[in-house]
């Protein structure tokens, strides 16, 4: 399951509503990226949001440079 772990993100669900109404399921999975982030002089592999990405950018945690 894809979970952000800076924002806590999650799938969610709903419906896609075609012309006629007629309802199906569907479910939206966030935009999860691999990133690897230095805490305390240790490289830590992290599953986050693109929107977590922007936050730790935000915050000076990653920096410019990103590594994929």
């Amino acid at each position: 399951m894809a979970i952000c772990m800076i924002t806590g993100k999650g799938k969610q669900h709903g419906h896609n509503v075609s012309f006629s109404q007629r309802r199906t399921k569907k479910t939206w999975s966030p935009n999860m990226q691999t990133k690897t982030v230095m805490v305390d002089g240790q490289k830590i592999r992290i599953k986050v949001s693109a929107k977590g990405i922007r936050t730790l950018r935000k915050k000076g945690a990653l920096g410019q440079n990103v590594t994929a």
